[in-house]
């Protein structure tokens, strides 16, 4: 008699069945049964969810987000930018020529507004700035010969001399002398700074709907010439008035042509070019760049200098200069029909709709009294055999 083949560990049969079962199901069709409930409260939820959903497409995805438009960031875009006026300082005229930096009318410039004169520099030797560290001496032995101070102003002599003025002394320099803080004269500009005018000009281009526009209205009656930036009147007269930026930026100019700063002039394109092109107009914003409220980087200021020969000697006149400046910033975006977003989002909402279903089958089947009975009514299983589908008799 041939020996019983041992059974199974108990775990080892019911994986085997789970894995049997899983296989089995795996090849199982569901097809949805429709049921009617005869219920008001649930029929309202589900209504409900479906307007729900049907206003979200229709209100915010079409109408406010307008996703069935075709769309482009971020256009191409060229800007070119006059300034024009006079001002005075307690010693000259100064004309745009002289402050406005750099000249080519680009969509960055600055307009000083205070300087501060380091006059007559020559190459030699003198006394080294208190605000360098380390640069204070009592004697000679303080200061070692050849030392060069990455944020001072020239190589150390070894030599510990009187400062330009008081008490103090300081390591002697080789380098352009005097140092900037020893002979430097402030010289304000300001006067009459918020007068200046500056023309902005500026083009943009759509490349994917060839579509290109400017901000200067097209008209040959000198229009440009007695015109001034109005929101309402003259939204396509590009003059600006650099008093109405820096208030429209919310500051001060006194305050901030003494410490200097960076405005923000933004242009924004946002077009929708299934309207006419007289649609598509600029919208213009203002504001300030850079952190006022931190004390060790607010302001602007920047310096160069100005060569000449006295003699034969070179002499130069050091500059630093605070300043106004201006950033010109285009952005924007354009839209127009198109068939794909369309039926994307087309389709997006249709199957959306069907939550509204998913929903009230949840609450059909976990929270109404009756929810055994209906979920006998709603989950039915077939086999594969004719007689499968046969009622009972």
């Amino acid at each position: 008699m041939a020996a019983a083949e041992p059974k199974p560990p108990a775990g080892v049969a019911a994986a085997r069945r789970l894995a049997r079962g899983c296989w089995s199901a795996f090849w199982d069709y569901e097809t949805p049964k429709v049921i009617v409930v005869k219920n008001r409260r649930l029929g309202v939820v589900y209504r409900l969810v479906q307007l729900l959903i049907l206003l979200y497409f229709v209100w915010y995805v079409f109408i406010v987000q307008k996703s069935y438009q075709d769309r482009e960031t971020g256009p191409e875009s060229s800007v070119i930018t006059k300034v024009k006026g006079i001002t005075s300082s307690e010693h000259k005229v100064w004309d745009v020529e002289e402050y406005v930096k750099p000249p080519e009318g680009g969509s960055v410039f600055s307009i000083i507004t205070r300087i501060e004169v380091t006059p007559s520099q020559t190459p030699g030797t003198c006394p080294e700035s208190v605000r360098v560290s380390n640069a204070t001496c009592d004697s000679d032995e303080d200061c070692v010969a050849g030392e060069l101070d990455m944020l001072g102003n020239g190589v150390r002599t070894g030599r510990c001399v009187p400062y330009y003025h008081g008490a103090s002394k300081t390591c002697e320099v080789s380098g352009w002398c005097p140092v900037e803080d020893g002979a430097s004269v402030s010289q304000f500009l300001g006067k009459m700074a918020p007068n200046f005018t500056i023309l902005i000009k500026n083009s943009i281009h759509y490349p994917k709907f060839q579509f290109s526009k400017g901000n200067i209205e097209n008209r040959k009656d000198g229009y440009l010439k007695r015109c001034m930036f109005d929101e309402v009147l003259h939204l396509y007269c590009p003059i600006f008035r650099l008093g109405f930026i820096v208030e429209r930026a919310g500051e001060n100019f006194t305050e901030l042509a003494h410490t200097g700063g960076v405005i923000g002039v933004i242009i924004n394109w946002d077009c929708d070019l299934d309207l006419p092109a007289s649609n598509c107009n600029p919208k213009y914003s203002f504001r300030r760049l850079d952190p006022k409220h931190i004390p060790a980087s607010s302001g602007y200021n920047f310096r160069f200098a100005k060569y000449y020969k006295i003699n034969g000697n070179t002499t130069r006149t050091l500059i630093k200069a605070y300043g106004i400046r201006i950033d010109v910033i285009v952005h924007g975006q354009a839209g127009k029909f198109s068939l794909i977003p369309t039926i994307i989002n087309l389709a997006t909402a249709l199957t959306s709709i069907g939550v509204g279903s998913f929903l009230c089958d949840w609450i059909l089947l976990t929270f109404m009294n009756k929810n055994k009975v209906y979920s006998h009514k709603k989950f039915d299983k077939a086999g594969s055999g004719p007689e499968a589908w046969l009622g009972p008799a």
